[in-house]
């Protein structure tokens, strides 16, 4: 007996004629693109401080110069601070590394994660999927840098615990990004 394949049927051209805000929306659902995160990476601590009190200086000016409107060095002070942020960013940009991942199709996560089962052990922890043996084709998968599945083993298994766990986390959590809000109506 041969298999029927149905696909979803169109909708009538009429209608959509009569519809033209859903078929551009239909449109804009079509065309969406995947979540995306960044991971930066930077091990020089020194371009960190710089960058992290070059934004504390001008949250801290930029306060004070909206506090005292009357004093005409405000928006100089502010300025200057404005470079100064620019030029710290510029050269944390510079030493920084930066890994993208983007979601998966929802499928694909799904089979990606049946395919690495929980152990006896970690299932009776409670656990459905071995994280272990998940992480690195994950990791993988989910790069759009073209990470291979052999470097992110490496990453995961000789980076510090926190650093791996956050290489992990970044490919894990935007699995679950949603860019959506339910609204009242």
């Amino acid at each position: 007996m041969p298999t029927k394949t149905t696909t979803a049927p169109a909708p009538p051209a009429a209608a959509v004629a009569a519809d033209a805000h859903w078929a551009a929306t239909r449109e804009r659902l079509r065309n969406r693109t995947r979540p995306t995160v960044s991971l930066t990476i930077c091990d020089d601590l020194d371009l960190r401080v710089a960058l992290d009190t070059a934004k504390r200086v001008l949250a801290r000016i930029t306060a004070v110069a909206e506090d005292r409107q009357d004093d005409t060095t405000g928006p100089e002070a502010v300025a200057r601070a404005e470079e100064d942020l620019a030029e710290a960013q510029a050269a944390f940009d510079a030493a920084a590394i930066v890994l993208r991942f983007r979601a998966m199709p929802r499928k694909e996560f799904e089979a990606l994660k049946k395919s690495h089962p929980a152990t006896e052990e970690q299932a009776e922890d409670g656990h459905d999927i071995d994280v272990e043996s998940l992480a690195p084709e994950l990791v993988s998968k989910s790069s759009v840098d073209g990470m291979t599945e052999d470097d992110a083993r490496e990453y995961l298994e000789t980076w510090s615990e926190g650093e791996a766990t956050a290489l992990f986390n970044a490919a894990w959590n935007v699995q679950e990004t949603a860019r959506m809000d339910l609204g009242k109506g």
